[in-house]
């Protein structure tokens, strides 16, 4: 995650799947892309291929998964993709698929993981550019809470908090260092409750979702013949979600989050109350060819 140096796929890659809430099929290419390009999302079964970079200012819907759009089109459910890329300091990448939503996959970030690891990454030319956090920012609203700390690495500490035998309140905190994001937080499912199920469907949603996608559970078990993969497995999932969210910065961070009871849409306010508090945070670039545990660090004037 912490290269000085911008990163791209070596090559391309693509896979297949279908869309948890559109049901529909749906073909996902990443290609390679050059210093300073960001992450875009194409959408090929539209004329003229439209694209829409992976910013929050073009997040257009937080309810049940994170969307982008612009100018009438949209990209959903991003941030699975968006957390590998973050895990794996990739800068740069041409996203395109054929349908509006990503395949969900396993409900996991595994594949995703797994297929751009296949690819390889290439080092670029360019410096990369991390927002360094310099005083607390911190945001809560009806029992939810995102703060956000000086730190000299990216930390993220998640808490959670249902009513159900299974889940309960778990906690969980790490360094995102080395491969913890692939061993402890990319194998983690999306998951949800039967009862919620039923209604998702009743209005249109979850219309390709399955216990091959996601950990189900009702008022006592996990539906899933698989069982958990962790046994925090839903705080380990909404850490991933976190980390795709916070990638639409469009800058790593230097810094330590605090989440409490938070989601999509709570992330997605504490972004905005991010980019408004620029006393709180600088953005400078890593000097050393490799992060280390004393950084040398510039200034980037922007």
């Amino acid at each position: 995650m912490f290269h000085s140096f911008q990163q791209t796929l070596a090559k391309t890659v693509s896979c297949r799947g279908f869309g948890m809430h559109s049901g529909k099929a749906v073909q996902l290419t990443i290609h390679p892309a050059r210093d300073n390009y960001g992450i875009k999302f194409f959408r090929t079964d539209l004329p003229d291929c439209p694209g829409v970079s992976a910013h929050f200012n073009n997040v257009v819907d937080s309810s049940l998964a994170t969307v982008i759009g612009y100018n009438g089109f949209i990209v959903s459910t991003i941030e699975h993709l968006m957390a590998c890329f973050a895990a794996l300091g990739i800068d740069n990448a041409k996203v395109e698929l054929d349908a509006y939503e990503m395949p969900i996959m396993d409900g996991s970030a595994a594949p995703f993981m797994s297929m751009i690891k296949s690819a390889g990454t290439v080092e670029q030319n360019s410096s990369r550019c991390f927002f360094v956090v310099k005083e607390p920012i911190e945001l809560a609203e009806n029992g939810k809470f995102i703060g956000l700390y000086p730190a000299d690495q990216f930390q993220l500490n998640y808490a959670i908090e249902y009513d159900h035998p299974l889940i309960g309140r778990q906690t969980c905190s790490l360094d995102f260092s080395g491969d913890v994001f692939e061993t402890d937080i990319a194998g983690a499912r999306t998951f949800g409750f039967l009862h919620e199920y039923e209604s998702l469907k009743q209005y249109g949603f979850a219309r390709g979702a399955s216990l091959d996608n996601v950990l189900v559970i009702d008022k006592k078990k996990v539906l899933n013949p698989d069982g958990l993969r962790y046994s925090d497995e839903f705080v380990r999932h909404k850490m991933l979600d976190c980390l795709g969210d916070f990638s639409l910065l469009g800058m790593p961070i230097l810094g330590r989050i605090v989440a409490e009871k938070s989601g999509h849409a709570f992330h997605y306010n504490f972004l905005k109350t991010f980019f408004s508090r620029k006393d709180a945070w600088e953005t400078k670039i890593l000097s050393d060819p490799i992060y280390s545990q004393e950084p040398q660090l510039k200034e980037l004037a922007i």
